[in-house]
């Protein structure tokens, strides 16, 4: 790469990495400005805190990083264009092309560590996140459901719990029912079911076989087994997605798919959004070099405010269109995309009218 492109490229991660190290304190004291008396109250340990603001760190910066590529090109452009640099490069015949490759080399650079963080490692900050969070500040907050719980396991096998206790990992009037098609198999009923020691100890428990000629039944006041299912397959956290990799994420949703979970474009929109997370920081570089690579009369906080309008236009339309598909049958696919189509339009549009 020639002299330009490393200078315009140290300056693209230079103001993107310096952005996060600005923002990223500020984001902790304010949220250990609000977060701080419910600690005390609850007598959070040390170590817990500690363990929380280094998984808030990852799962802050990978939240908002597309912002932070944005307001950073936005920032160094907005200078090089003020100091004329950029008329500099361009009347030495440089392309406007040729001008834009180091922002791109340095966009693919932040992409592929964003779908590194994303895939893999901000799974398990958003889990201590979460897990903090609703086990010291919000423990009364429902996570999943607990009353009235039906789940359909896979093509047979059913389960009902009237009340579902996940800490004690226990519940009561438990039923288990098989189904060979349509019809009843088997059905295992107990007034209570606890999980401890890797087995089932089930209290007043009925099994019924349904025969061909006739019903088998098996009672005893206290019953001793092995189920195929794992008691936390009841009901995942809300939050549950947002915990697995990307690999145990497809496979979650393959199951959640075969029991018909109504919960399934929440965890759908959560893996789209793996891979469309880093699109968006490539579009959203383009747009922030095609606003601010021209001088404006009003300097650099022009270009900052037409950016960040733009930020929180994107951000919106992202947001809204999260929390349709999360509640309704919009298409997550849809509600994921539709901001990256759209500013990807509006990106090639700025683009060339910057070109000319």
């Amino acid at each position: 790469m020639k002299i330009l492109d490393w200078y315009i490229l140290k300056r693209y991660l230079g103001t993107f990495f310096t952005m996060i190290l600005l923002f990223i304190p500020i984001g902790i004291i304010v949220d250990l400005s609000e977060k701080i008396d419910n600690m005390l109250e609850h007598k959070v340990p040390l170590d817990a805190v500690i363990g929380y603001y280094l998984d808030f760190t990852i799962y802050f910066a990978n939240l908002l990083f597309p912002l932070f590529v944005f307001l950073s090109v936005i920032w160094f452009t907005s200078k090089l264009a003020n100091k004329t640099e950029i008329i500099a490069f361009l009347s030495s015949g440089v392309s406007f092309w040729r001008f834009l490759r180091p922002y791109m080399v340095g966009a693919i650079i932040i992409c592929i560590g964003a779908l590194a963080m994303g895939l893999f490692l901000a799974p398990k900050a958003s889990q201590g996140f979460n897990e903090f969070k609703y086990s010291y500040l919000k423990k009364n907050k429902k996570v999943q459901e607990t009353k009235n719980v039906y789940r359909q396991l896979n093509d047979s096998m059913f389960l009902y719990a009237n009340n579902f206790k996940p800490l004690e990992k226990s519940a009561t009037n438990f039923t288990l029912e098989y189904f060979d098609g349509n019809a009843l198999r088997i059905k295992i009923s107990a007034r209570n079911i606890v999980f401890k020691d890797s087995i089932y100890e089930l209290k007043d428990y009925v099994k019924r076989t349904v025969l061909e000629d006739k019903d088998v039944i098996e009672k005893a006041k206290t019953k001793d087994t092995i189920l195929p299912f794992n008691i936390d397959e009841f009901t995942p956290v809300t939050y549950v997605a947002e915990t697995l990799n990307y690999t145990e994420l497809s496979k979650f949703i393959k199951k959640e798919s075969k029991r018909g979970s109504s919960d399934i474009n929440r965890y759908k929109v959560v893996a789209y959004k793996r891979w469309s997370i880093p699109v968006s920081a490539f579009i959203l570089t383009v747009i922030g070099v095609a606003v601010s690579s021209m001088k404006r009369r009003g300097g650099m906080g022009v270009n900052l405010a037409v950016g960040i309008s733009l930020a929180f236009v994107f951000i919106f339309f992202d947001k809204v269109l999260g929390t349709l598909a999360n509640q309704s049958d919009f298409p997550p696919i849809i509600a994921v995309w539709f901001p990256n189509i759209s500013f990807g339009i509006l990106a090639i549009y700025l683009l060339y009218n910057a070109k000319r």
